[in-house]
């Protein structure tokens, strides 16, 4: 590709700053770096995917960039600058005509990725739990796609997967691509109506579309996406899960499963979105085709970037998760530490978990760490706990279906709500056990009070409530007691024994 404008720019901010500029390249891009600012620059490419033949399709687009990455980055992207003068001698801004555009970005550096800090243990798991947080909160303010529109259909998921399946088949011979695409053939008979409700129920929305960990940047300490899809709508208007899919599938593809379930667990506690469990694993394994077909376009990364074989990804998606559906519930008093047992336990068995603290706040509109004192609710009241079980009880049903294992997480101090939920693993034929954690007393009082008094938690249960379930429960019975994995609390907790255990009793484990 002729290369003049991009050099002669290159040249020009060399003698501005007086300092090296380097240069990234993309298959759609060039990307020139100083010491402070970034300027992409779009290429006169006209691709299947893209057309930024013209300077004004240039122009648009680099607007539609500005304007889409600054609802995730505000801080990041500062403006599309014209580029002046001739294609020898170009400046940026300035009088006359625009031969092209540029957006222009404050510069990071590379070790502030998501996938940098991942590849050198830097890392905080507590930021992926933020990040799943604001995600879920920018999905859920996102437009909205309506029934009408074709963006979501099953149509149009169906035709994305099968093209870069035929793609990928284009570019090598790979028996995997074969299992994939007799897999895809049965997963769209299985799910189209799920992807039907899906759309007309308002999950297809203006996302990101390319959240994969190269596109997700530590920026004052948080991370933050960029660089989403501008050039096509129908990449960006799609399934919120789809969108959370890429990030999951990534961090699976670089060997982490258990931070994918603990960023898909976060967004799921915040968003509330069980029901999109049934479509999670197909849009998984859509993106890491969308990986794999990438990584063979355009030019490659440094010499010393080893991708992951998205293609063995993919064929491990497939498979299912884990040892397959079975269903986890915990029992115990406030402070036994149910909650942080069964927290650990998520991210080492690949299992979704469901708090009745966090639900119980759903119903009334609550974000999980509201406080609702002084509010005037009875979220707590035997109506309201109702309604939280019936809500748990739904939830692990979607998920169930889906394949994956599930943790209920709530006291059960009362037998007819654990005898519900072994009878919905019965319905299904799981695997049914009790995580039952404990400690002595003194340990709960003061564990109880120090929570009460923080405020941190999603659960407000405090001294009183303790009280009261010492005084009145119902006790594990032998039957119960036969599928319990017994915990104590007050001593070190073995989570990798536990999963053990739960993964032992399904089928074929």
């Amino acid at each position: 590709m002729e290369t003049t404008l991009i050099d002669a720019l290159r040249e020009t901010l060399r003698q501005q700053t007086g300092q090296p500029v380097a240069l990234v390249e993309t298959h759609i891009s060039w990307v020139l770096l100083t010491r402070t600012q970034a300027f992409k620059l779009k290429k006169p490419v006209r691709l299947p995917f893209v057309d930024f033949g013209s300077v004004e399709a240039r122009k648009h687009f680099c607007d539609e960039e500005l304007r889409l990455n600054r609802r995730y980055a505000p801080t990041l992207y500062i403006d599309v600058a014209p580029v002046c003068g001739t294609r020898e001698a170009p400046r940026i801004g300035g009088d006359g005509p625009a031969i092209d555009h540029v957006v222009r970005m404050r510069r990071f550096p590379a070790s502030s990725l998501l996938v940098d800090l991942l590849a050198n243990d830097r890392l905080q798991p507590a930021q992926l739990d933020d990040f799943a947080q604001r995600l879920a909160a920018l999905h859920g303010s996102a437009p909205r796609a309506t029934p009408a529109s074709d963006f979501g259909s099953p149509e149009r998921v169906v035709r994305a997967a099968t093209d870069v399946l035929a793609a990928l088949e284009q570019q090598a011979v790979d028996s995997r691509l074969v299992t994939l695409g007799a897999w895809k053939r049965e997963q769209v008979q299985a799910l189209r109506m799920a992807w039907t409700d899906r759309q007309q129920g308002g999950s297809v929305r203006e996302c990101h579309g390319d959240l994969h960990m190269a596109n997700v940047v530590l920026v004052d300490c948080t991370l933050t996406p960029f660089d989403c899809i501008e050039f096509d709508p129908a990449l960006r208007w799609i399934d919120v899960v789809s969108d959370v899919a890429f990030l999951t599938m990534d961090l699976k593809a670089y060997g982490r499963a258990d931070l994918a379930f603990r960023f898909l667990n976060a967004w799921l506690q915040y968003s509330g979105d069980y029901a999109g469990l049934q479509v999670w694993r197909f849009y998984e394994v859509y993106r890491a085709l969308v990986r794999a077909l990438a990584s063979g376009l355009g030019p490659k990364g440094p010499p010393d970037m080893v991708l992951p074989d998205y293609l063995a990804c993919a064929t491990q998606l497939v498979k299912p998760a884990g040892s397959g559906a079975r269903l986890l519930i915990t029992h115990g008093f406030s402070g036994s530490g149910k909650s942080s047992v069964a927290s650990q336990l998520l991210c080492a068995a690949g299992a979704v978990r469901l708090r009745s603290d966090v639900e119980r706040k759903r119903l009334y509109g609550l974000d999980p760490l509201a406080r609702t004192a002084g509010l005037g609710l009875d979220i707590y009241g035997e109506q309201a706990t109702r309604r939280t079980f019936e809500r748990l009880h739904a939830c692990a049903r979607d998920a169930l279906l889906a394949g994956y294992p599930v943790i209920v997480d709530a006291a059960f101090l009362r037998s007819a709500e654990r005898r519900c939920f072994e009878a919905l693993a019965t319905e299904l034929r799981v695997p049914f056990n009790i995580l039952d954690c404990h400690a002595d007393t003194a340990t709960l009082r003061r564990r109880v009070a120090a929570r009460a008094a923080a405020g941190a938690d999603a659960s407000e249960a405090g001294p009183a409530v303790l009280e009261r379930q010492l005084q009145s429960h119902d006790p594990l019975v032998p039957d119960e007691r036969r599928l319990a994995i017994e915990v104590s609390t007050q001593d070190p907790v073995d989570i990798a024994r536990i999963a053990a255990r739960w993964r032992a009793s399904a089928p074929g484990a």
